[in-house]
């Protein structure tokens, strides 16, 4: 799946590239095999998850 020589970048490098993208159901998957939510969150191909990195109410900015 993964173009990279000598071997794809692990997981915790974020620098794969996307391989297959559905902006329409709202997540990525990566050469590395993960998959990338558009929330921000992940799930890595060992299972493990990173949870989105979201800002706080009172830090978004109030439509006028």
């Amino acid at each position: 799946m993964c173009s990279y020589q000598p071997s794809c970048p692990s997981a915790d490098d974020r620098s794969a590239h996307v391989v297959a993208a559905h902006p329409e159901q709202g997540w990525s998957l990566l050469c590395d095999g993960a998959i990338v939510f558009d929330d921000s969150g992940e799930l890595l191909p060992d299972g493990r998850v990173v949870a989105p990195q979201r800002v706080p109410a009172e830090r978004l900015a109030m439509a006028a």
